[in-house]
């Protein structure tokens, strides 16, 4: 439960800032965020597929 609040108050903070922001920060802000998944989730396929050819 305690996470639940940390969280909710986490994302509501986020929002908050994202509300003030300029539109242009904050569209360079989630293509930094879209970049840096996309690389964690090539790093955990590649290294999912050489730990199971083992």
């Amino acid at each position: 439960m305690l996470f639940l609040v940390a969280a909710l108050l986490l994302f509501g903070v986020v929002l908050g800032t994202v509300a003030h922001a300029p539109l242009g920060l904050s569209a360079v802000a989630a293509l930094v965020i879209a970049a840096w998944l996309g690389v964690f989730a090539l790093r955990e396929r590649h290294r999912r597929r050489s730990t199971s050819a083992r």
